[in-house]
């Protein structure tokens, strides 16, 4: 019980101790010097000097040399339980404390001890010391009683003079245009309703907290001693709130959101692939198809469409704490206007999301009805393969050079001396290659030996190949299909017919298919060296026209919203709430006061008069003379 008093740091703490008692084992002192560890708010109080063994006495502890207080020690002799049994009166106590000290051999004789004995030198001790205390913290307690006066004050506005009925129409327009007010206040940022209201609405729970008029006195002196100066307010300093929220969420939430999206996100090679092989049809493109660029580009652009509307959810849930946050605090009076109104901006709000949610899908409709391969920040396909070639140039440079770096030069032919790419090779090394048809002619015979083995039938006595034509062979010097050409190339030419194809019908080896897969991948061989450019140049032409598009989406979803929704509402509101609201037949209803209105009116009146007094006592303090 003790600590809950003594921990105030505003509080003066008396420590009592028998002075026929160890001065160092007082439970007083000890509660004190946990509270109080060097003293400064602790006045000592020694009893019961008359009990001392004879020959003892207390002076060193009221001269402060035991245990040093930063206030001293002051010495009394209180009335014994004889002198309460006999009906001693306090008066009569005192003249006998007076005798005692005055006759002491020690205390009636030592000067410096003349101020610490006696209960009137202690009444005198604590008067000064509250005194003095009570001018140390006078301009904070002056500042904390203005501070509770100036909130009475503005409940009282808050909460009126009481309903006469007879202008609650102009009442009630007031309220509305006070409300519209604030709310396009706040959104623009030149208003600062929202400590203001916070701080009101806290008040009101404070004040009707109290019950009745008898427990004013009581609150007030509890606020006034514990330090309260009001409910904490909004930090406007520290803490973002209306307009700038909604900008908050255009710039960090959305803007940086979308510029983090890359061009590529969830679109991978093979898929790109597989869309330029459909694009081709039935056989390869001579360039690359352009259908490929606009199914993949689309794709891409229509992934931005739902963080447009998540913004368009963000801004909505602001505009409904800042209607929250806006309201006035005489709304408090009135339960079912505020219930009304409530209702009415929450409609207004839901009712202007719809065509904003459907104006930034429009957004994207209309860059998916329309690929601007013209817009001056576009690559284009002219670009985009100067790109690809200088690319593969420096590409090509790069193995060049570390070629050499290995010593390794030259062409490198295949095992039998055939060159890898025939088509650039050079005419010489195909006549070296060719140059005696004798070589040409083992090597049918070798084909034509291999033949007879696997049909088991001997072959034709002509040496030739039939694939070389019927009745002609290497020496001829035949150029037509199935003469040197066809074999340097690489061609296969038909075979002519004779009489063991289209007469009796022999053995022939079969070729079976495989069976075609229900689903085809185009991911199941690797690309080849042109279906990677080809990829490239889709990828450059992706990447700059998706940073075009989402560059201007980032610029117009905030200026949609702001047009569609905020501005909208801000100016449609005072014109929603009063046609809503201003009607005849509902005003009554709607500034009926809450029960307790009166109640918490009484009580901020009581509160105001109370709060005048306490001023009024502590100017009293300030010009008070203590050595009067």
């Amino acid at each position: 019980m003790c600590f809950k008093y003594i921990t105030n740091p505003n509080a003066i703490i008396l420590a009592v101790t028998s002075a026929n008692t160890d001065l160092a084992n007082s439970d007083a002192i000890k509660m004190a010097r946990e509270v109080d560890p060097f003293g400064e708010r602790t006045l000592g109080v020694l009893t019961k000097l008359d009990l001392m063994d004879p020959g003892t006495d207390g002076s060193d502890i009221l001269l402060n040399k035991v245990i040093p207080l930063r206030k001293g020690y002051i010495g009394v002799v209180n009335r014994g339980q004889l002198d309460v049994e006999s009906d001693l009166s306090i008066r009569d106590g005192l003249k006998k404390e007076m005798n005692f000290f005055r006759n002491h051999p020690t205390y009636g004789h030592d000067r410096s001890l003349v101020g610490k004995l006696g209960t009137k030198n202690l009444a005198r001790q604590l008067n000064s010391i509250l005194m003095h205390h009570i001018r140390e913290c006078l301009p904070e307690l002056k500042g904390r009683i203005a501070n509770m006066m100036n909130d009475v004050q503005m409940e009282l506005l808050d909460l009126g003079e009481g309903n006469g009925g007879n202008n609650s129409g102009g009442q009630l327009l007031s309220l509305l245009s006070k409300f519209t007010s604030n709310f396009a206040a706040t959104i623009e940022g030149r208003g600062n309703m929202m400590s203001t209201t916070t701080s009101r609405s806290s008040h009101h729970h404070n004040f009707s907290s109290h019950g009745d008029a008898s427990n004013t006195t009581t609150a007030a002196a509890a606020a006034l001693t514990a330090g309260i100066s009001g409910a904490p307010k909004f930090d406007t300093m520290n803490e973002l709130f209306g307009g700038a929220r909604i900008s908050y969420i255009f710039n960090e939430n959305f803007g940086a959101s979308l510029r983090s999206v890359q061009s590529f996100d969830g679109l991978t090679d093979e898929e790109i692939r597989t869309t330029i092989c459909n694009a081709n049809g039935t056989r390869p493109a001579l360039f690359v198809p352009e259908i490929s660029f606009d199914i993949l580009s689309r794709r891409q652009i229509s992934r931005l469409e739902q963080p447009g509307l998540q913004c368009v959810d963000l801004v909505y849930e602001e505009l409904q704490r800042i209607a929250s946050q806006c309201e006035p605090g005489e709304l408090t009076r009135f339960p079912n206007l505020r219930e009304r109104m409530v209702e009415v901006v929450s409609g207004l709000l839901k009712r202007a999301v719809g065509p904003t949610q459907m104006m930034v899908s429009n957004l994207i409709k209309i860059e998916l009805a329309y690929i601007n391969t013209s817009h001056p920040d576009f690559i284009g396909g002219s670009r985009a393969v100067a790109q690809l070639m200088r690319k593969l140039e420096k590409e090509k440079e790069n193995k060049a050079k570390r070629g050499v770096g290995n010593g390794v030069g030259g062409n490198s032919g295949s095992g039998n001396g055939i060159p890898k790419e025939v088509g650039a090779t050079p005419l010489s090394s195909i006549e070296n290659h060719i140059g005696s048809s004798d070589s040409i002619k083992q090597h049918h015979q070798q084909q034509q030996h291999q033949q007879q083995q696997h049909d088991g039938r001997p072959r034709s006595s002509n040496n030739c190949d039939p694939c070389l034509g019927s009745g002609s062979g290497l020496n001829n010097n035949d150029p037509g299909p199935g003469g040197i050409m066809n074999f340097i190339f690489g061609g296969k030419t038909p075979v002519k017919p004779n009489k063991s194809m289209f007469g009796t019908p022999s053995r022939q080896f079969s070729v079976q298919l495989p069976q075609v897969p229900d689903t085809m991948r185009q991911t199941d061989t690797p690309p080849s060296d042109r279906e990677q450019n080809e990829m490239d140049i889709i990828k450059s032409l992706i990447d700059s026209y998706f940073n075009i598009v989402r560059k201007n989406f980032i610029d117009m979803v905030p200026k949609t919203i702001m047009y569609f929704l905020v501005n909208h509402v801000r100016d449609a509101m005072q014109n929603e709430l009063v046609a809503e609201l201003y009607r005849d037949t509902e005003i009554h209803t709607l500034m009926k006061e809450a029960d307790d209105v009166a109640q918490r009116r009484k009580t901020c009146v009581e509160m105001k008069e109370l709060l005048t007094r306490a001023l009024e006592i502590v100017n009293e303090v300030r010009d008070f003379n203590t050595f009067k």
